[in-house]
């Protein structure tokens, strides 16, 4: 394996450009002011402390690119991973737009591959903080020729693994349609001025059974107002969320999900929870589905055995 030491003056993207080999890259403390773009596999990258070791770029949607055209929400990401088998620790990720209602959606981090592992990491933007591919059917078509193919297509299935991490936003913060687990992290929603929130926006297609997994996380306010932020709403049909013995705070709505504006994809969407403590008194949708004990406990055993591999 390739070892690399870097600090702040160093250039991420160039460094692990055209790697053929495993490397582990471990990060000095200090502010990493750039756009960082992953597409070597079995990388790994190891901060010195989460909370000093920091990854920070600005871009947001609206913003024009140099081919003439606005960013779109997928060119706006602080750090793009798209090989296989990287794994990411004690780091910072931030995309530092503040201002989504006026600027468009701000990526911090996006993944585009098999395999990604984030341990104590703090992922840290407002609108779309967090894209797990693969991207809907449709999307794919549209953005042909817009979107490099690396990141357009990810064939096959896409799981990764987030572990004690601190992922904040406001509105579909967690979004794509890969199978994920997120365990013991704190998932914090930020005030909007637009007023409401949303934590995920899976897109998941029907083949696709396990969907996002959040399992004995913190769900948190980090300024939302009370019973402003749904868990999550379905980005595409099909969609599927799964809450599992997690703490959710008064700032999520008494009806815990969202069918997505003016469309029916509460016919479609698999959101399902259970096992959960509540700050404030709750009156679900009828459309999500509770788990009993029964199924609680698959949902543990299939957590633990991810986290083993």
């Amino acid at each position: 394996m390739k070892n690399f030491f870097v600090s702040p003056k160093d250039n991420i993207s160039e460094i692990l450009k055209g790697l053929s080999e495993p490397a582990c890259v471990y990060f000095a403390e200090g502010v990493y002011e750039q756009k960082i773009f992953i597409d070597a596999d079995d990388v790994t990258l190891i901060g010195a402390n989460r909370e000093t070791t920091v990854i920070t770029y600005g871009d947001y949607a609206r913003k024009i690119h140099a081919d003439g055209q606005e960013y779109n929400t997928f060119r706006t990401y602080t750090l793009c991973v798209a090989g296989a088998n990287v794994r990411m620790k004690n780091l910072t990720v931030i995309n530092s737009n503040t201002d989504p209602a006026k600027l468009g959606q701000c990526v911090a981090l996006s993944v585009h591959a098999k395999n990604f592992r984030g341990e104590n990491l703090k992922l840290v933007s407002t609108q779309d903080t967090l894209f797990l591919s693969p991207f809907p059917d449709d999307l794919v078509t549209r953005y042909r020729g817009f979107i490099p193919r690396e990141q357009l297509y990810t064939e096959g299935g896409n799981r990764h693994v987030f572990e004690n991490c601190e992922i904040s936003g406001t509105i579909d913060f967690i979004f794509g349609g890969a199978e994920a687990y997120f365990c013991d992290c704190d998932i914090i929603s930020l005030h909007d001025s637009r007023g409401h929130g949303y934590v995920a926006a899976p897109c998941h297609c029907l083949a696709e059974t396990r969907g996002f997994t959040f399992y004995n996380c913190r769900i948190k306010s980090g300024g939302a107002e009370d019973g402003s932020v749904y868990l999550a709403r379905p980005w595409r049909d099909y969609g599927k969320c799964v809450f599992v013995k997690c703490s959710v705070g008064c700032h999520i709505s008494p009806l815990l999900f969202d069918k997505w504006n003016d469309t029916d994809r509460d016919k479609s969407a698999r959101f399902l929870y259970g096992g959960l403590t509540f700050e404030g008194s709750i009156s679900p949708v009828e459309w999500a589905t509770e788990l009993d004990e029964s199924r609680q406990k698959a949902v543990e055993e299939r957590v633990k055995l991810v986290l083993s591999d």
